[in-house]
């Protein structure tokens, strides 16, 4: 059996981000709810408790039995894990003075074996109210911030580890170093490789589906795209592809799509028609969820339709990431808040006729994208641009009509078209346009407009968990903003969104 580490899953939007970067450093990792039994635990190297949104002192908060603290394995609590350890072992967990989100600078005052190597002060990345404010006996205090007295804490005597931060996001900067120092503690062996999941996920698609039929929902991007392709590895001519054209897609987004598919991968592609569909059943929608909810039934619904006519479909391929997953609130112990509802998770009816094939729900974005190249996809595949499901309906705050949906598109083609221009398309890894619902007075050709505005977007991301906004060059912001309020008639004025993720998300709806 491999050396393993489990994750113990408490609704951090970042827990299957642990259990992935511990795989990225060779070792398998799984990610299992809190209630796991213990006497399963005990095949663990280590284990490490995830951070959560709950409050300790609340009597919904989630524990775990203290027979764990009794393997005699390594265990490293993060945020929420911490302070749940803190807590059961007598330290005391309060709200903050001040809350910390986004970048926070850390002093080391005592490294022990889990920040060996790292100099005084690091970067880290915080997300948290609460923290612990006594510790308890046995702890020591190896870290503080300005506004975190116990940053990090550890009993090096019964290994026991405890960070407030989280190092399993890119912008802790030394974060795999600490996670390393921690798997060194546990002594696990490497035995994992992307190579053994994609050839593991071709044999669990071949048993799932036997000789049934398949459709995939394509919608040309990354995600769908790789998984299409690892479905037809693992099933071939059972497979149908079915592209469905809302009419909320970005400007030559359909011909690109037939394109690629039709040309280079020769799939059993479908085009459907469906622009009129979605706009009426958008019609007078302003709500995002409700959005949302309305794109993934209609999407089923035409799914469904065109498998019937294909005749004896039984599975539909969805190219589902974990990041759409866990902001729709799914999570392995069902513990995670609803950020907002993917239309291929929160968005899908209760009933429909389809079994899933979901081969990448446990992956992100890079992981999908190494999955791409080691199936010989070509680069214009594996390293497109995200563009949601969903379409420019949730980049339209409010309601979707025809006109405000030309508005869009002409405004992101201009912001895409002059920051590859630049350059910037390597540097980072998605940028687009956003229309309010909000105008504004302006003044153009001596006249007053009244006018929308247009909002740029443009974020640095590994994995689209965490974001940082683009420090896009000052002329480059100025070009754009200039030919979207030249050559978009209805518009203004133009802004540039310098918000993280968190606080914010990578998209506004």
């Amino acid at each position: 059996m491999k050396d393993i580490i489990y994750v113990l899953d408490f609704g951090s939007q970042y827990s299957h981000l642990i259990t992935r970067r511990i795989r990225e450093l060779g070792i398998f990792a799984e990610l299992v709810p809190v209630n796991y039994p213990i006497n399963k635990l005990t095949q663990a190297k280590g284990i490490i408790l995830s951070g959560g949104p709950r409050d300790i002192s609340k009597k919904d908060t989630l524990l775990v039995g203290r027979g764990l603290f009794s393997l005699g394995v390594p265990i490293l609590g993060i945020c929420y894990g911490m302070q749940l350890m803190a807590h059961m072992f007598g330290g005391k967990v309060a709200l903050g003075k001040k809350r910390e989100y986004g970048p926070v600078e850390i002093k080391i005052l005592k490294r022990g074996h889990l920040l060996a190597g790292l100099k005084t002060k690091q970067q880290t990345w915080m997300s948290h109210r609460d923290q612990v404010v006594k510790l308890p006996r046995g702890f020591s205090v190896l870290a503080s911030s300005k506004n975190c007295r116990y940053s990090a804490i550890a009993n090096e005597k019964i290994g026991i580890y405890g960070l407030q931060f989280h190092p399993e996001v890119v912008h802790t900067v030394n974060g795999m170093k600490i996670l390393k120092n921690f798997v060194n503690l546990t002594q696990a062996k490497c035995s994992w490789s992307m190579r053994d999941f994609v050839d593991n996920a071709i044999k669990d698609i071949k048993q799932k589906v036997g000789q049934e039929k398949v459709v995939c929902a394509l919608s040309g991007g990354v995600d769908s795209s790789v998984a299409a392709t690892i479905v037809n590895k693992a099933i071939g001519r059972q497979l149908t592809c079915i592209y469905v054209d809302t009419g909320l897609m970005r400007q030559g987004e359909t011909e690109q799509v037939k394109k690629t598919f039709l040309s280079y991968q020769r799939a059993n592609l479908k085009v459907i028609n469906a622009k009129k569909q979605f706009l009426e059943e958008l019609k007078n929608v302003t709500d995002p969820e409700k959005k949302r909810k309305i794109i993934g039934n209609l999407f089923i619904r035409i799914f469904e339709k065109e498998a019937k006519k294909i005749g004896g479909v039984k599975w539909l391929v969805q190219g589902t990431l974990y990041t759409d997953a866990i902001t729709s609130g799914v999570s392995v112990g069902k513990t995670a808040a609803v950020i907002k509802s993917h239309h291929n998770v929160g968005g899908l009816p209760k009933k429909f006729g389809f079994k899933l094939i979901e081969p990448f729900r446990g992956l992100y974005k890079d992981e999908v994208r190494k999955v791409g190249r080691l199936l010989g996809l070509p680069k214009e595949v594996t390293e497109r641009q995200p563009f949601p499901g969903p379409g420019l309906a949730v980049r339209i705050i409010g309601e979707v009509t025809e006109e405000r949906l030309d508005i869009v598109r002409q405004a992101d083609w201009i912001a895409r078209e002059e920051i590859e221009k630049a350059s910037w398309a390597n540097k980072a890894q998605q940028y687009f346009t956003v229309l309010p619902s909000i105008r504004s007075v302006g003044v153009q050709g001596d006249s007053r407009t009244y006018g929308y505005p247009i909002i740029v977007r443009a974020v640095t991301t590994r994995d689209f968990m965490t974001a940082d906004w683009a420090r896009l060059p000052h002329n480059l912001l100025a070009t754009i903003s200039a030919r979207i309020t030249n050559e978009v008639k209805e518009v203004n004025r133009v802004i540039y969104d310098i918000t993280s993720k968190p606080p914010g998300t990578v998209e506004w709806e």
